[in-house]
C-alpha cells in the first residue's frame, strides 16, 4: 500500500484494521485554549488510533515547549507506542484545521519515516460524517523503529540571526495576524509582540476550507503569493512553538516544493529573550 501526504476520510474508512497501517491521534492545543489533547483522545478517537503525545515526545532538557528530541530519544518513544519501520501512518487531530497533525507529519518524516499522510479534515470531519468512534486507550506490543535525523530540515535560533543579514530564506510566520503584528498578546507570559524582521504572515486557518480540508493546490499557491511568499524559494516556517508552522511544510510538500525548514524554536524562543530584533505591524 502506498500512502501520500495526505488521505481522505473515506479512504481511511474503507482500510482501517489493515495490517501495517496505524493511525495516530496527535491532538494538541494552546495552553490558554482549556483544552486537553489526551483527555479528548480519551473520550473518543478513530478506531484504533494510538495517542501521539506531542509535549511527551520532545526535548525534555529544553525549557521551551516540545523541541524536538534526538533520534534515539525519538525511536525509543515510537517503538513504545508499538510502531514499526514498515508501517504506513495516518495522523489526525482536533483542532479543525490540521494544525499538530501537521507537526506531528514533518517529525516523523524529519526522522525518515516518509510513509506517513495527514487525514484531511482531521477528527471533525470524520466526526460530521458520523464514522465511528471508540473510547479508552489503544494499545501495542511494543514495536521497533529506528530514526535518524535530517539536520537540514531544523533551522536554530543562530540560523535565523544569520538569515536576517544574509536573506537567504523566506521567513514565513504561521500565528494569526494579530500576534504577528503584535495587536493580540501572546498565550504565553512573558513573550514580547511581534514579529521576526522581515517576514511574511500566512495564518494556518488560512489554508484550509470552512470544512477544515486543505485549500485546493491552485488556491494554496494563490494564497501564498498574495502574502508574498514564493513557493518556490526557501523558506524557513515559524509559528508561536513550532507547531502550526508545519502546516506550510505540509503544504509546500503538497504543491511539490520541499525547500521549506522548521525554525523549531519559533516565536517562544524568538520574543521570550530580551537580545534579538523585533518587529510589529502588517508584513
Amino acid at each position: 500500500m502506498s500512502i501520500g501526504a495526505t488521505v481522505t476520510t473515506e479512504w481511511l474508512a474503507e482500510r482501517l484494521g489493515r495490517a501495517r497501517l496505524r493511525v495516530l491521534d496527535a491532538s494538541w492545543y494552546l495552553p490558554s485554549s482549556g483544552r486537553d489533547g489526551r483527555a479528548e483522545y480519551l473520550a473518543g478517537h478513530i478506531p484504533g488510533a494510538l495517542f501521539f503525545d506531542l509535549d511527551a515526545v520532545s526535548d525534555r532538557a529544553s525549557p521551551l515547549p516540545h523541541m524536538l528530541p534526538g533520534p534515539d530519544a525519538f525511536a525509543r518513544a515510537m517503538t513504545e507506542l508499538g510502531l514499526e519501520d514498515a508501517d504506513d501512518l495516518v495522523v489526525y487531530d482536533g483542532t479543525g484545521a490540521n494544525m499538530s497533525a501537521a507537526r506531528a507529519w514533518w517529525m516523523f518524516r524529519v526522522f525518515g519515516h516518509e510513509a506517513v499522510a495527514v487525514l484531511d479534515g482531521g477528527l471533525e470531519k470524520w466526526r460530521r460524517e458520523g464514522r465511528p468512534l471508540e473510547s479508552g486507550a489503544a494499545v501495542l506490543p511494543r514495536g521497533r523503529f529506528t530514526a535518524r535525523l535530517d539536520r537540514a530540515a531544523v533551522r536554530t535560533l543562530d540560523d535565523v540571526r544569520d538569515n536576517l543579514s544574509s536573506g537567504r530564506e523566506q521567513v514565513v510566520d504561521m500565528r494569526p495576524a494579530g500576534r504577528f503584528s503584535g495587536v493580540d498578546p501572546e498565550p504565553r507570559a512573558g513573550l514580547r509582540g511581534g514579529h521576526i524582521p522581515g517576514s511574511r504572515s500566512v495564518p494556518y486557518a488560512e489554508l484550509v476550507a470552512p470544512d477544515g480540508t486543505l485549500l485546493p493546490p491552485d488556491l494554496l499557491e494563490q494564497r501564498l503569493r498574495d502574502a508574498g511568499v514564493d513557493p518556490s524559494a526557501p523558506v524557513v516556517a515559524t509559528c508561536g512553538s513550532g507547531t502550526s508552522a508545519c502546516t506550510l511544510i505540509h503544504a509546500l510538500h503538497l504543491l511539490g516544493h520541499n525547500q521549506a525548514a522548521l525554525y523549531d524554536g519559533s516565536w517562544t524562543e524568538w520574543g521570550g529573550r530580551a537580545d534579538t530584533p523585533v518587529a510589529t505591524g502588517p508584513a
